[in-house]
């Protein structure tokens, strides 16, 4: 992929401007619908910085030592307007020190241009994803950077990441923001996406959507570093893809079926149509990309769904098999009732954690249901891009609810079986991760970390299981006195 490429397909991307969008209407359903129901404040705005001792109760293991790194949106609400989608909020990053059984929190706010423009001038100036807001031009995707879906330790280096620009690089203790990550000089302003993998030889691997250009941009990138390759596949009717996953051998992303109007006065949400019911029906069709060429290798169809998140993948023998959490085409708008303080309903085909092959020599992919309504499904990282038994996943004890997730569950997934725990009414789980005892033995061999809102009490307190007793409950609970933005995705960095 040349520099002339790159640079049009990242162009092509840019949000074209529209008339700005009145949120005031947002902003009073959310703060009257607060003071009926204070467990809203979840999903409140947040200001400043937190910092501060977590109370723990119960113990945490000696062997669990290091920093737990998150982020997520954290500030919703500016100059009395308040965005319209729970993505579009700037990123909060967060890291959880444990170390000699104790637990210490610091949050702060990525300072993108984005995020010092529009404090300086007291108003949302630039779109977000289900926001279109226009009342500055873009010079380019960073203009638009939030900073708030991931953070990533890498290489020595803390990486905040977004969807549709650059990594972001912070201070790994202090948080204090660096400034815009460039693999290269052509590559600056591209999109890299928030959910890169990080293989067994250390390297990482990533994308970029470019939906106006019909083209997924890739990235290889060394354990020091070092850009090592970069290639753009051609993929027609392509709209948000927001994940993808590794096997041995091959990048697979799942496309859903939307189409991407044209009409700019609508923001990047709003511009997704389904496509994926009616007379003409799409599918969803599965991108295989080998990992040695960075070339399309072949395009299979499955039953149309939307993806936010994957599992992982593995090669055997002539197919590949993955887990993916599927939506229904409704899921994309059904935040926008959050950021309203209304509590979504339940939507026509709730979620559900599949298991997808992809046969090579058919031509033909086969899904199988694995487990029930369920979101961010993460494996041990020793297991990614082979093959593996365990998969956790949050749920929710109620039917349907898709953005109530209440239990943490470690899924077999020869089986189907769960090992889960469910928390008491009034709290919500974020996502949890795996984390590795050193050498460990197999993928029960460690411990299910994550972080949970008490609702009720407007507390957040970080959470350890053991990765092989998850119903028994937490080891340890490490209790906040504050609350702090809930999170979309971290990851563990050991001492």
């Amino acid at each position: 992929m040349n520099r002339r490429q790159l640079l049009a397909s990242s162009a092509a991307i840019a949000l074209l401007p529209g008339s700005a969008s009145a949120n005031t209407d947002t902003f009073k359903q959310f703060h009257t619908a607060l003071e009926r129901d204070p467990t809203l404040a979840v999903l409140a705005n947040m200001v400043g910085e937190r910092a501060g001792d977590a109370i723990v109760k119960g113990r945490i293991p000696a062997d669990l030592d290091g920093v737990f790194f998150r982020n997520g949106p954290g500030r919703f609400e500016l100059g009395g307007e308040r965005y319209h989608h729970w993505f579009d909020g700037d990123g909060f990053a967060q890291r959880w020190q444990i170390s000699q059984g104790k637990v210490s929190h610091r949050g702060k706010f990525v300072a993108t241009q984005k995020f010092i423009d529009e404090s300086e001038a007291g108003q949302f100036l630039y779109p977000g994803f289900g926001t279109q807001i226009t009342r500055r031009g873009i010079k380019g995707n960073d203009t638009m950077n939030a900073a708030n879906t991931n953070l990533l330790p890498f290489g020595g280096r803390l990486y905040a990441l977004w969807e549709g620009g650059s990594a972001i690089e912070l201070d790994p203790r202090t948080l204090d923001t660096v400034g815009i990550r460039t693999w290269r000089d052509d590559l600056k302003s591209m999109p890299f996406s928030a959910h890169p993998k990080i293989d067994q030889d250390g390297s990482m691997w990533n994308f970029g959507g470019l939906p106006g250009a019909g083209r997924l941009a890739v990235y290889h990138i060394g354990a020091d570093g070092t850009l090592l390759a970069a290639g753009a596949v051609q993929v027609p009717q392509l709209a948000m893809v927001h994940d993808f996953v590794i096997s041995g051998q091959h990048l697979v992303f799942l496309v859903p079926p939307y189409d991407l109007l044209a009409d700019t006065s609508l923001s990047y949400a709003e511009r997704h149509a389904w496509a994926g019911s009616g007379v003409a029906a799409r599918p969803m069709r599965a991108v295989v990309v080998s990992k040695a060429t960075l070339q399309l290798r072949q395009v299979f169809e499955l039953d149309p769904h939307l993806v936010f998140h994957f599992g992982n993948a593995f090669d055997d023998g002539q197919t590949t098999r993955f887990d993916a959490v599927l939506h229904g085409g409704g899921a994309l708008a059904s935040f926008g009732a959050l950021m309203r303080g209304e509590r979504a309903g339940n939507l026509d085909e709730p979620s559900f954690t599949a298991q997808i092959t992809l046969d090579y020599a058919s031509g033909k992919a086969q899904q199988v249901r694995l487990f029930g309504n369920s979101e961010f499904p993460r494996v041990m990282p020793q297991s990614v891009g082979r093959r593996h038994r365990k998969l956790a996943v949050l749920s929710s004890a109620a039917r349907n609810a898709e953005h109530i997730l209440d239990t943490v569950n470690l899924v077999d997934t020869d089986t189907g079986k769960g090992d889960s725990f469910r928390f008491d009414a009034g709290w919500l789980a974020e996502e949890h991760v795996l984390v590795p005892r050193r050498n460990a033995r197999s993928e029960t061999d460690g411990y299910l970390l994550g972080v949970v809102q008490d609702a009720r009490r407007g507390d957040t307190l970080l959470s350890v299981f053991d990765a092989a007793h998850v119903a028994d409950g937490p080891l340890a609970l490490a209790r906040l006195g504050y609350r702090t933005p809930i999170c979309f995705h971290g990851n563990f960095l050991p001492t």
